[in-house]
């Protein structure tokens, strides 16, 4: 009897352990770094390391201010006429003129294989956008005035296999002025994953609030 209550339980322990790994398979990973450099010019670069691949839906980008947050839906990338396309935006992944073209020219939404990667442009455009969107006094990236930025978040909104609610991946990354220029430094190790039924509520209503 014993014997036979033993055997139960290794099975038991296998079955859990073939379980487990099932899941961590089938569980999305994405990672968010800094890539190229390591300061306000580093490229922000969005990995997908899940066993299968991704359809990134939303990107957005938040900036943690003394006064309050400010959040842009920096999915499609922004296009200004060719009167303002000068030699310094011509360089700028994340600036293009006419918007007909490839949708990767025009769009960060779309599929990403497993083990695929890409980059959304730097985190100096990025922040540069969202003072130029906001309407804000900006010295490049440095906020004029009392207004001080003191770190950018990035969220991605993406569709993962069959699952019918969106997945969330979020990084934060803390912004030091240092002679009138921002650092860039990552506030944990790695990439914070929305998966649970909860996060993903959140990541649905926030996304219908920037839909409506």
């Amino acid at each position: 009897m014993s014997t036979n209550f033993g055997t139960l339980i290794i099975w038991l322990v296998y079955a859990q352990l073939l379980y487990s790994g099932f899941r961590r398979q089938r569980s999305p990973k994405l990672i968010i770094n800094r890539g190229s450099k390591k300061d306000i010019n580093a490229l922000c670069i969005i990995s997908n390391m899940s066993a299968e691949a991704i359809f990134i839906s939303y990107v957005f980008a938040e900036i943690e201010t003394n006064q309050g947050t400010i959040e842009l839906d920096v999915t499609d990338l922004e296009h200004i006429s060719s009167e303002d396309n000068n030699s310094e935006n011509d360089s700028d992944p994340n600036v293009h003129g006419d918007p007909i073209g490839k949708l990767s020219d025009n769009t960060r939404q779309g599929p990403l294989a497993s083990g695929g990667y890409l980059h959304i442009g730097s985190f100096n455009s990025l922040i540069c956008r969202i003072g130029k969107e906001e309407g804000l006094d900006m010295d490049g990236h440095i906020p004029r005035g009392s207004l001080e930025f003191i770190s950018i978040s990035i969220l991605l909104v993406a569709i993962y296999g069959p699952e019918k609610m969106p997945v969330g991946a979020e990084r934060r990354f803390r912004l030091n002025n240092k002679n009138s220029k921002y650092s860039l430094t990552p506030e944990d190790w790695d990439t914070k994953l929305l998966t649970s039924r909860r996060q993903r509520i959140k990541l649905n209503d926030r996304v219908n609030r920037f839909d409506s």
